[in-house]
Protein backbone atom coordinates (compact mmCIF):
# COMPACT_ATOMS: atom_id res chain seq x y z
CA UNK A 1 0.00 0.00 0.00
CA UNK A 2 1.31 3.65 -0.84
CA UNK A 3 -0.38 6.69 -0.08
CA UNK A 4 -0.93 9.36 3.20
CA UNK A 5 -2.85 7.58 6.35
CA UNK A 6 -5.33 9.74 8.23
CA UNK A 7 -4.52 8.52 12.24
CA UNK A 8 -7.92 9.34 14.10
CA UNK A 9 -10.94 9.87 11.57
CA UNK A 10 -13.75 10.65 13.45
CA UNK A 11 -13.94 14.36 13.10
CA UNK A 12 -16.08 16.13 9.96
CA UNK A 13 -12.54 17.96 8.96
CA UNK A 14 -11.11 14.67 7.22
CA UNK A 15 -12.75 14.87 4.40
CA UNK A 16 -11.27 19.15 4.06
CA UNK A 17 -8.15 17.04 4.52
CA UNK A 18 -8.74 14.38 1.77
CA UNK A 19 -9.68 17.36 -0.50
CA UNK A 20 -6.26 18.82 0.16
CA UNK A 21 -4.44 15.76 -0.48
CA UNK A 22 -6.37 15.70 -3.78
CA UNK A 23 -5.68 19.01 -4.69
CA UNK A 24 -2.06 18.03 -3.68
CA UNK A 25 -1.61 15.25 -6.38
CA UNK A 26 -1.35 12.91 -3.02
CA UNK A 27 -3.51 9.61 -2.39
CA UNK A 28 -4.84 8.62 0.89
CA UNK A 29 -4.18 5.25 1.37
CA UNK A 30 -6.69 4.68 4.43
CA UNK A 31 -7.55 6.35 7.71
CA UNK A 32 -7.03 4.65 11.25
CA UNK A 33 -10.52 4.38 13.24
CA UNK A 34 -8.75 4.59 16.82
CA UNK A 35 -11.66 5.62 18.56
CA UNK A 36 -15.23 4.35 18.71
CA UNK A 37 -18.00 5.84 17.14
CA UNK A 38 -18.78 6.98 13.48
CA UNK A 39 -15.89 8.41 11.32
CA UNK A 40 -16.25 10.98 8.74
CA UNK A 41 -14.39 9.44 5.24
CA UNK A 42 -15.53 8.80 2.44
CA UNK A 43 -17.18 5.36 1.45
CA UNK A 44 -14.63 4.87 -1.03
CA UNK A 45 -11.84 4.85 1.79
CA UNK A 46 -10.35 2.04 3.40
CA UNK A 47 -10.61 2.47 6.89
CA UNK A 48 -8.31 0.29 9.76
CA UNK A 49 -8.22 -0.73 13.25
CA UNK A 50 -4.63 0.79 14.88
CA UNK A 51 -4.09 -3.36 15.48
CA UNK A 52 -3.64 -3.11 11.17
CA UNK A 53 -0.75 -1.04 11.68
CA UNK A 54 2.35 -3.36 10.82
CA UNK A 55 5.27 -3.72 8.05
CA UNK A 56 4.95 -1.28 4.87
CA UNK A 57 1.93 0.39 6.48
CA UNK A 58 4.78 1.84 9.34
CA UNK A 59 6.74 3.51 6.66
CA UNK A 60 3.81 5.67 4.85
CA UNK A 61 3.45 9.66 6.54
CA UNK A 62 0.29 9.68 8.25
CA UNK A 63 -1.76 13.20 9.03
CA UNK A 64 -3.72 13.76 12.55
CA UNK A 65 -7.13 15.55 10.90
CA UNK A 66 -8.59 15.89 15.19
CA UNK A 67 -9.10 20.12 15.97
CA UNK A 68 -9.13 19.82 19.58
CA UNK A 69 -5.31 20.11 20.78
CA UNK A 70 -5.51 17.60 23.20
CA UNK A 71 -7.74 14.91 21.06
CA UNK A 72 -4.90 15.47 18.49
CA UNK A 73 -2.02 15.30 21.30
CA UNK A 74 -3.26 12.18 22.09
CA UNK A 75 -3.51 10.70 18.87
CA UNK A 76 0.19 11.98 17.64
CA UNK A 77 1.32 9.85 20.82
CA UNK A 78 -0.57 6.75 20.19
CA UNK A 79 0.74 6.80 16.38
CA UNK A 80 3.64 7.19 17.45
CA UNK A 81 3.68 4.23 19.89
CA UNK A 82 2.34 2.16 17.20
CA UNK A 83 5.74 2.75 15.18
CA UNK A 84 4.57 5.38 13.04
CA UNK A 85 7.32 7.50 12.18
CA UNK A 86 6.74 10.21 9.12
CA UNK A 87 4.74 13.03 10.45
CA UNK A 88 3.23 14.93 7.14
CA UNK A 89 3.15 18.35 6.84
CA UNK A 90 0.42 19.79 4.54
CA UNK A 91 -0.69 23.34 3.47
CA UNK A 92 -3.59 23.59 0.94
CA UNK A 93 -1.96 24.02 -2.54
CA UNK A 94 -4.33 26.60 -3.19
CA UNK A 95 -2.97 28.72 -0.58
CA UNK A 96 -0.19 31.61 -1.88
CA UNK A 97 2.23 30.27 1.04
CA UNK A 98 5.09 32.63 1.92
CA UNK A 99 9.09 31.71 1.37
CA UNK A 100 9.84 32.36 5.00
CA UNK A 101 7.96 30.53 6.52
CA UNK A 102 9.12 27.31 8.82
CA UNK A 103 6.69 24.63 9.25
CA UNK A 104 7.08 21.43 11.66
CA UNK A 105 6.03 17.73 11.33
CA UNK A 106 2.46 17.08 11.56
CA UNK A 107 0.94 20.52 10.74
CA UNK A 108 -2.05 20.82 8.27
CA UNK A 109 -3.39 24.44 6.84
CA UNK A 110 -6.70 24.31 5.26
CA UNK A 111 -7.91 26.29 2.26
CA UNK A 112 -8.27 29.72 2.09
CA UNK A 113 -6.23 30.59 4.86
CA UNK A 114 -3.69 33.65 4.59
CA UNK A 115 -0.38 33.19 5.93
CA UNK A 116 2.14 36.12 6.70
CA UNK A 117 5.62 36.05 5.99
CA UNK A 118 7.94 35.34 8.92
CA UNK A 119 6.37 33.17 10.68
CA UNK A 120 7.17 29.86 12.68
CA UNK A 121 4.67 26.66 13.54
CA UNK A 122 5.66 24.21 15.83
CA UNK A 123 5.08 19.91 15.12
CA UNK A 124 1.39 19.67 14.63
CA UNK A 125 -0.03 22.74 14.25
CA UNK A 126 -3.57 22.95 12.61
CA UNK A 127 -5.41 25.87 10.53
CA UNK A 128 -8.48 25.64 9.55
CA UNK A 129 -10.43 26.99 6.84
CA UNK A 130 -10.28 31.11 6.14
CA UNK A 131 -7.97 31.79 8.97
CA UNK A 132 -5.63 34.71 8.53
CA UNK A 133 -2.05 34.04 10.20
CA UNK A 134 -0.53 37.50 10.26
CA UNK A 135 3.33 37.92 9.53
CA UNK A 136 6.18 36.66 12.61
CA UNK A 137 3.50 34.37 14.08
CA UNK A 138 4.59 32.12 16.42
CA UNK A 139 2.63 28.80 17.02
CA UNK A 140 3.32 26.50 19.35
CA UNK A 141 3.33 22.67 19.24
CA UNK A 142 -0.43 21.26 18.89
CA UNK A 143 -1.76 24.73 18.38
CA UNK A 144 -5.45 25.03 16.37
CA UNK A 145 -6.69 27.76 14.70
CA UNK A 146 -10.12 27.89 13.77
CA UNK A 147 -11.99 29.35 10.66
CA UNK A 148 -11.81 32.49 9.99
CA UNK A 149 -9.75 33.71 13.08
CA UNK A 150 -7.64 36.51 12.27
CA UNK A 151 -4.35 36.83 14.24
CA UNK A 152 -2.66 40.23 13.58
CA UNK A 153 1.09 40.47 13.10
CA UNK A 154 3.67 39.12 15.68
CA UNK A 155 1.22 37.38 17.44
CA UNK A 156 2.47 33.76 20.13
CA UNK A 157 0.38 31.17 20.78
CA UNK A 158 1.53 29.17 23.70
CA UNK A 159 1.56 24.71 22.83
CA UNK A 160 -1.71 23.60 23.46
CA UNK A 161 -3.68 26.13 22.86
CA UNK A 162 -6.76 26.85 20.67
CA UNK A 163 -8.43 30.13 18.72
CA UNK A 164 -12.02 29.32 18.13
CA UNK A 165 -13.53 30.43 15.24
CA UNK A 166 -14.01 34.22 14.31
CA UNK A 167 -11.48 35.23 16.88
CA UNK A 168 -9.55 38.51 16.98
CA UNK A 169 -5.97 38.44 18.24
CA UNK A 170 -4.10 42.60 18.19
CA UNK A 171 -0.69 42.93 17.25
CA UNK A 172 1.77 41.31 19.46
CA UNK A 173 -0.45 39.66 21.73
CA UNK A 174 0.94 36.57 23.76
CA UNK A 175 -1.46 33.45 24.46
CA UNK A 176 -0.57 31.61 27.02
CA UNK A 177 0.05 27.63 27.16
CA UNK A 178 -3.09 25.15 27.09
CA UNK A 179 -5.91 28.38 26.59
CA UNK A 180 -8.91 29.08 25.19
CA UNK A 181 -9.55 31.98 23.07
CA UNK A 182 -13.34 31.67 22.85
CA UNK A 183 -15.73 32.31 19.48
CA UNK A 184 -15.72 36.19 18.56
CA UNK A 185 -13.37 36.82 20.75
CA UNK A 186 -11.28 40.01 20.53
CA UNK A 187 -8.07 39.46 22.50
CA UNK A 188 -6.39 43.04 23.19
CA UNK A 189 -4.20 41.91 25.84
CA UNK A 190 -2.21 38.82 26.83
CA UNK A 191 -3.67 35.63 27.70
CA UNK A 192 -2.57 33.43 30.74
CA UNK A 193 -1.65 30.01 30.56
CA UNK A 194 -4.82 27.52 30.99
CA UNK A 195 -7.37 30.49 30.51
CA UNK A 196 -10.17 31.12 28.44
CA UNK A 197 -10.61 34.10 27.34
CA UNK A 198 -13.89 35.75 25.65
CA UNK A 199 -15.39 39.08 25.10
CA UNK A 200 -14.38 42.12 23.46
CA UNK A 201 -12.84 43.24 24.73
CA UNK A 202 -11.75 39.49 25.99
CA UNK A 203 -11.40 38.68 29.63
CA UNK A 204 -9.61 35.63 31.13
CA UNK A 205 -13.38 33.86 32.75
CA UNK A 206 -11.63 30.74 34.32
CA UNK A 207 -8.40 28.14 34.10
CA UNK A 208 -8.14 24.73 34.25
CA UNK A 209 -10.20 24.44 30.78
CA UNK A 210 -9.28 21.15 29.77
CA UNK A 211 -6.86 20.88 27.21
CA UNK A 212 -3.86 20.63 29.29
CA UNK A 213 -2.19 17.31 28.57
CA UNK A 214 -2.90 14.44 30.68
Amino acid sequence: MTGILLYGIGSPLVVDVEESLHRAGLRLAAGIHNWPGPHHLPADIAVLAPEALSGPLLDLPYLVPLFTPRHRRLAARQAEALGLRHPLSLIDPSIAAPRRLEVGPGCYVNAGTSLGSGSIFSAFVLVNRGASIGHHARLGAFVSIGPGAVLAGGVTIGEGSMVCAGATILPGITVGRDAVVAAGAVVTRDVPDGSLAAGNPARPLRHDNGLKAS
